[in-house]
C-alpha cells in the first residue's frame, strides 16, 4: 500500500456526509508523521453565517452542511489526529475594494480557516 504526506481537503467537507470517516481514510493512508490539511469556511463566522442563510439560493452550496471549526477539529482528534494548528484568512476589513492577503494564527475571526493535524502512530 502507497503511503502519503498529506491529504488535503478544502471546501469539500461541507459536501462530505460524514467527515470523520473521510478523516479516518485520510488517517490510514498517512504516513507516521503526515498531516491532514483541511481548509472550510467556518459555519460560525460572518460569511459562514451569510452562506447557509443563503444556501438554497445559490447552486454551489444549496447541498452543503457548514461545520464550525471546533467540530471539524475533535472529528480530527476522534480519527487520530493531534497536533491541529489553525491559521484564518478572510478577516474582518478585507474587502473587494481594500484587499491585501492575511493570515493570522488561530480561529474565530476569519471566515476561511484551515486546520492541519499529524499522524503519530503509537
Amino acid at each position: 500500500m502507497a503511503y502519503y504526506d498529506y491529504a488535503l481537503l478544502v471546501t469539500t467537507v461541507c459536501f462530505i456526509d460524514a467527515p470523520e470517516i473521510a478523516f479516518r481514510e485520510a488517517y490510514r493512508i498517512l504516513k507516521t508523521g503526515g498531516f491532514i490539511i483541511v481548509g472550510l469556511i467556518d459555519k460560525d463566522s460572518t460569511l459562514g453565517r451569510k452562506y447557509e442563510e443563503k444556501k438554497s439560493e445559490n447552486k454551489f452550496y444549496k447541498d452543503a452542511n457548514f461545520h464550525s471549526v471546533h467540530e471539524i477539529q475533535c472529528d480530527l482528534m476522534k480519527a487520530g489526529f493531534s497536533n491541529i494548528e489553525h491559521v484564518q484568512a478572510l478577516l474582518p476589513g478585507d474587502t473587494d475594494d481594500n484587499y491585501a492577503p492575511k493570515v493570522k494564527q488561530g480561529y474565530g475571526e476569519g471566515s476561511f480557516v484551515v486546520l492541519r493535524g499529524q499522524k503519530h502512530d503509537a
